[in-house]
């Protein structure tokens, strides 16, 4: 982590060699102290004992060779984190002190690796991804069309550590009663909870502010970072004041950085049409009216396209057995928890078992991946209609990246019993909310929506079905709206609507044609390319509406990124960037961030003038790696009208020069 300072783990012992310019005093006459101090400003005081008499205790042992002492520091398992001093002091006989040196620091972190450290991970596999890769994937898009986002946590790069501390040395816990707070840092639950609650910038000195309605001029569009360390390296240069801006993937990339270099065992998730339950009923209740426009008052139930938060793994000795392993920690914003904005450790298993009870925040969590939907139309004297109950939409796909490479690995049974089974309806239940009664059969209308792939900047169709099961001819108004949406379920702005009567024949289905056009969602479309399209079909009888909704992310075009030239420590390598803008208009204030663990810096690079329509844009810069090892440089591309276009690069970066020697020929 560090090839200049001292950084060890808790757990497992570390020496250090004492130079002396004189012969050292034998013992009983003279003896060796070793001191060390917890804290910025030294607030806790720790004498190490010379034997290992007292179990769970710092202790140390001594060896004297040729002027040389080494003294070899065993620290308990479950001791605090953070930044130490250490002072060795000669005592006389007497207890005087003759001589002592200089305070030496060092940073203790979680120990993985060590079985009785509460965050120990019995799997190198595990560790080598959960802990030492400073690479990772997120995933964004929708449930039936994932897409990938690679992020650089860089956990290891110069300074970071140094910042995750700073950042837990800010928060209003730390800064209200220090010395406390030093002892509760031997607990990764605490750890971890006050990371979720200071990665965001809500009630404290934060790290990344959340904005969520476009509007990023005095700041950083979410989508334009790649990684973490511009934003801790961006809040620790301003003296902690908060980065603008975040969204769920930002906070959870921070999150993973900082928890990975504390050494607390972390990956990313994403769950896909996951429920924002703003008033814990465990269900997410739409109230439209008969045009399709949103009627709920104050704060609504929303569904996220995606949502993205972190598991790490620790015990839970706060908890009864049993709910030891991965616990769910979400950073983003979202609900007071204890007053405030954080949520978790919420273990895992509590979710899948419906045990809303266990803290933290388990009911919030489990809304997120298993609440129902429940779709009300309001008419116009104010009466309500239940249109749907729907048990199988919410939670979708939950996703994270693999430990074997860089595919996906679906994770949703660690979360729910198969969708629709009598186990899991159980479960919700028991999480406190009746199981609606289910309708006797389908109705005699079915309602379908489906689509193309849909190519940002291109025309497309959407066609709406409507079939008739029924023995009759029957006579509806549909009305069909397309909206641009944000990934959270906000509205930008109507792209289209139509209202049609018709008539569909028994047994057979009509379709309507609902062309997209980039002319209308061109102008209102969010940086997510996302455009939601309802249908809402209302027999002349009135007595079965019928709704349906679904998300079409827009396909984005990628950067093509290329390296040229050996990758050798400290050598210089260029990479080429190419861009084609694939919109039907002009783009201006064209920019290129490009950044890397190991191998560069996060570094913008401006394009000049306006990108016109099918141009293509090369643009190279050169950068030395820093370190040895698979590297990946991340690059993403922002203009006025197109954002979060990403490309990437891997190389295998050498410390020298490999010499091939030549074969004579026979």
């Amino acid at each position: 982590m560090d090839v200049e300072r001292l950084l060890v783990r808790r757990g497992q012992p570390f020496s250090v060699v004492l130079q002396c310019t004189e012969q050292i005093p034998q013992l009983p006459d003279h003896q060796i102290n070793l001191i060390l101090h917890l804290g910025k400003n030294n607030e806790v005081v720790l004498k190490v004992s010379d034997s290992e008499q007292d179990p769970g205790k710092w202790w140390f042992s001594q060896r004297n060779a040729q002027g040389e002492v080494m003294l070899t520091l065993h620290s308990p398992a479950d001791a605090p984190v953070g930044l130490y001093s250490m002072t060795v002091v000669l005592l006389s006989a007497d207890g005087e002190i003759q001589e002592q040196t200089s305070p030496q620091t060092f940073y203790l972190l979680f120990n993985p690796w060590c079985k009785d450290d509460c965050v120990y991970l019995p799997s190198e596999e595990m560790l080598q991804e959960y802990i030492l890769n400073e690479n990772g994937i997120l995933y964004q898009g929708a449930w039936d069309d994932i897409t990938t986002v690679p992020w650089n946590f860089g956990q290891f790069e110069k300074d970071v550590v140094d910042i995750c501390f700073d950042v837990l040395d800010n928060s209003p816990a730390a800064l209200k009663n220090s010395e406390m707070d030093i002892f509760n840092r031997a607990s990764p639950v605490y750890v971890s909870r006050t990371i979720t609650a200071m990665v965001n910038a809500n009630d404290d000195r934060g790290v990344v502010s959340g904005r969520w309605d476009g509007e990023y001029s005095d700041g950083v569009a979410p989508t334009r970072w790649t990684g973490s360390v511009p934003i801790l390296r961006r809040w620790s240069e301003d003296g902690g004041q908060k980065v603008r801006y975040g969204q769920c993937w930002v906070f959870t990339g921070v999150a993973c950085t900082v928890l990975r270099c504390l050494g607390i065992p972390t990956r990313c998730i994403t769950n896909y049409s996951s429920a924002h339950d703003t008033d814990a009923n465990i269900a997410v209740d739409y109230l439209v009216n008969d045009q399709l426009e949103s009627v709920s008052e104050g704060r609504k139930d929303t569904i996220w396209n995606y949502h993205c938060w972190v598991e790490s793994w620790m015990k839970r000795e706060d908890l009864p057995e049993g709910y030891d392993g991965w616990q769910v920690l979400d950073p983003t914003p979202q609900e007071r928890s204890d007053g405030i904005f954080c949520c978790g450790p919420c273990p895992v298993r509590a979710v899948k078992e419906g045990e809303v009870g266990l803290k933290y925040d388990t009911p919030f969590v489990f809304s997120e991946v298993n609440a129902d939907l429940i779709v009300w139309i309001v008419h116009p004297d104010g009466e309500r209609s239940e249109v749907s109950q729907n048990s199988k939409i919410i939670g979708r796909k939950i996703s994270t990246k693999s430990v074997y490479g860089d595919f996906r690995e679906d994770i949703t049974a660690n979360y729910k019993y198969p969708e629709g089974s009598m186990k899991e309806r159980e479960v919700y239940k028991k999480a406190g909310r009746q199981v609606g009664q289910k309708k006797d059969g389908p109705g005699q209308l079915e309602l379908f929506i489906k689509h193309a792939p849909a190519i940002h900047g291109t025309d497309f169709d959407v066609i709406i079905e409507v079939y008739n099961a029924g023995r009759e001819d029957t006579d509806a108004k549909l009305t069909v709206t397309s909206n641009a949406i944000t990934y959270n379920s906000i509205h930008r702005g109507e792209c289209q609507r139509k209202t049609t009567s018709l008539t569909v024949p028994a047994y057979k289905a009509h379709k309507e044609v609902l062309r997209l056009q980039y002319d209308h969602y061109g102008a209102c479309v969010s940086e997510h390319h996302m455009i939601r399209v309802t249908a809402l079909l209302q027999p002349n009888d009135q007595d079965n509406l019928i709704l349906q909704e679904t998300n079409i992310p827009l396909k984005m075009p990628a950067l093509h990124v290329k390296i040229i030239g050996n990758a050798i420590v400290s050598r210089k390598l260029t990479a080429h960037i190419s861009f084609t803008n694939p919109l039907p208009i002009n783009l201006q204030g064209g920019v290129f961030t490009v950044e890397g663990a190991g191998l560069t810096e996060a570094r913008e690079i401006k394009t000049h003038g306006k990108i016109e329509s099918g141009q293509t844009v090369t643009v190279k810069f050169s950068f030395k790696p820093t370190r040895a090892g698979l590297r990946k440089l991340l690059v993403d591309f922002d203009s006025d009208r197109l954002r979060d276009v990403k490309g990437e690069a891997s190389v295998i970066v050498r410390t020298r020069m490999r010499h091939v020697n030549a074969v004579p020929e026979i």
